[in-house]
């Protein structure tokens, strides 16, 4: 007997039922939060062009903290380098988890999305050198069309009123999770200020410790949070970016279940910790970072600029043709199939929608051009309105195929015999067959008794006065 041909691998295919739950419950709180960040950028920006923009100034710009230890930062510091550590933190933990137990933990299946992503940074970094050199503008700001938010990206989602199968909605959440761990090795390696080696070293000693509690077990907020505290304000001062300790703790947390746990630690962890930082961290970081002039002239000059329209380019026409291209020809050389309910076009939708990159474009902005005010506004500009057309074009493209999408998530959803499990999971389940088959016999049976009653009516009626 022939051996059986390899079977292709389908890309985009069906998410495991643990997989899909997971990620629902995730991208329900990332939602919330980033309508809740849409809020707050436009409320930056309303603030800031408007005769109110002196006490935006002026608030953004207060300063407080301990300076003995040197924490007297600005409110605009404090959101970024504190508020954006929980961000990070959690991020640590989609990472870690990503890689132990969800779509990143088998090679051959994390193959497709981790080169989608890679070549998603790449292009948009190429995009902006290529624009900004050209232009003989300042190459620093390569890396700040790089990133995509994924609570943008779901907020958009959430306003144009379109749903996405969860396969294509695990592919965004994918690559956004790819994009912020080069987004963390970018900004650990590329915007580390002179080091301060006594403090990195306590750092180093204080994630040791947090890493030891974890491996005995040790339970109690009220150790973690005060070390962490601790971690963070030593490796501010160690002049790596303070966001690296969150991501660092964040990747220590066991996100593997052991037998009778219905969650891992870092999965109960994040579970109480993600609604803090998608609602509060960073739509506050939004608001101290997103105000920026919006004049005719500031606006055409984002245009002008060989830096900040290497950042629009970068975003809108970067992110597509290096997340398409990236998957497309990942699929090519791995032979992978297409999901067949899904078609090509609609990669290219999620690709468009990658460009919206917000919360981690604007901290490289900020780093990337720190000593040139201007300059940072300008790019913060930049990304605003970068982002903006990415949405617009992808919402364009994912609503051509709205009813489509519709229609599989109805699919997704369907529980006929009402047992708490989608119909589509229980294909191969005799037991679901056979509640099916006596739901439609008791279904059948009804409508024979309505069928005769109905035939008793019309004798009735048709019978002689």
């Amino acid at each position: 007997m022939a051996a059986p041909k390899n079977r292709r691998s389908v890309f985009l295919g069906r998410l495991p039922l643990p997989e899909r739950n997971y990620l629902a419950e995730a991208l329900r709180t990332e939602t919330v939060g980033g309508v809740l960040l849409l809020i707050a950028a436009v409320a930056a920006l309303l603030w800031a062009n408007t005769p109110l923009r002196d006490s935006y100034e002026t608030i953004r710009g207060f300063h407080l903290g301990p300076g003995s230890l040197g924490l007297d930062l600005s409110v605009q510091h404090w959101a970024a380098d504190g508020l954006l550590a929980v961000f990070f933190f959690v991020a640590g933990i989609e990472l870690k988890r990503e890689l132990v137990a969800g779509e990143l933990r088998d090679p051959k299946a994390a193959a497709l999305p981790v080169i989608a992503a890679i070549c998603g940074m790449a292009a948009p970094a190429l995009v902006y050198f290529t624009v900004a050199k050209t232009g003989g503008g300042a190459l620093d700001g390569w890396a700040v069309p790089t990133a995509t938010d994924i609570a943008f990206a779901l907020a958009v989602l959430a306003v144009i009123g379109t749903a996405l199968p969860s396969a294509l909605r695990a592919f965004l959440l994918t690559l956004a999770v790819v994009d912020d761990l080069f987004a963390i090795l970018i900004i650990a390696v590329f915007f580390t200020s002179q080091l301060d080696f006594a403090a990195l070293g306590f750092a180093v000693l204080g994630l040791a410790v947090f890493w030891l509690l974890l491996r005995k077990g040790v339970r109690g907020w009220y150790i973690y949070v005060p070390l962490a505290i601790v971690n963070w304000a030593l490796m501010y001062n160690s002049g790596v970016h303070a966001t690296i300790a969150g991501v660092a703790m964040g990747l220590m947390l066991r996100c593997t279940r052991h037998e009778g746990e219905p969650y891992s630690p870092g999965e109960h962890i994040e579970h109480m910790v993600r609604p803090l930082s998608a609602g509060l961290a960073v739509p506050l970081f939004a608001l101290f970072s997103a105000g920026v002039a919006l004049s005719g002239g500031a606006l055409s000059d984002v245009f002008r600029k060989p830096e900040t329209l290497g950042v629009v380019l970068g975003l809108v026409v970067g992110k597509a043709v290096g997340v398409f291209g990236g998957t497309w020809l990942a699929a090519r050389f791995t032979k992978a199939e297409l999901n067949p309910d899904l078609e090509w076009p609609d990669v290219l939708a999620v690709a468009s929608l990658a460009g919206i990159g917000f919360t981690v474009s604007l901290l490289i902005g900020e780093l990337a051009f720190a000593g040139d005010q201007l300059l940072t506004d300008e790019v913060k500009a930049a990304v605003l309105i970068g982002s903006l057309i990415a949405a617009v074009i992808a919402g364009t493209l994912l609503k051509l195929r709205d009813n489509k999408y519709k229609k599989l998530c109805a699919d997704e959803e369907r529980d006929e015999d009402e047992d708490g499990i989608p119909d589509i999971y229980e294909q191969g389940n005799p037991d679901y067959h056979l509640r099916m088959a006596a739901i439609h016999e008791a279904k059948a049976a009804e409508h024979r008794r309505l069928a005769e009653v109905a035939s008793g009516h019309t004798t009735g009626d048709d019978g002689p006065a």
